[in-house]
C-alpha cells in the first residue's frame, strides 16, 4: 500500500499545514465522519431493499392478476359508419 517513508512525509504535511495541537481534533472529526456515513450508508441499504422487496410483491401481484381481455377478432375496431370491405381498382379497357 504505502510505505513508511510515504506516510511519514503525509504527516510532516500535516503538521506544518495544521499545527501538532489540531491534528487530534482533526483526526476525531474524520472518524466520527466516517462512522455517520457508514451508518447513512447502511440505512439507505436498508431502504433500498424495502422498495425492491416492495416492487417484486407488486410484479407479483400483477402477474397473478387475470390478463386484460383480447381485443375483437379481425383487429382495431372501426368507428362507426366506416366499412371495411375494399374495391378493386377500375380495370383498364
Amino acid at each position: 500500500m504505502f510505505s513508511p517513508m510515504e506516510i511519514a512525509a503525509v504527516v510532516g504535511v500535516a503538521i506544518l499545514v495544521f499545527g501538532a495541537d489540531k491534528l487530534p481534533k482533526l483526526a476525531k472529526s474524520a472518524g466520527q465522519a466516517k462512522k455517520e456515513f457508514l451508518i447513512g450508508q447502511a440505512e439507505a441499504d436498508v431502504a433500498a431493499e424495502k422498495a425492491r422487496e416492495e416492487a417484486r410483491r407488486t410484479a407479483a401481484a400483477r402477474s397473478d392478476a387475470p390478463p386484460a381481455p383480447a381485443p375483437a377478432a379481425g383487429g382495431a375496431e372501426q368507428p362507426a359508419g366506416t366499412t371495411t370491405a375494399t374495391t378493386a381498382p377500375p380495370h383498364a379497357g
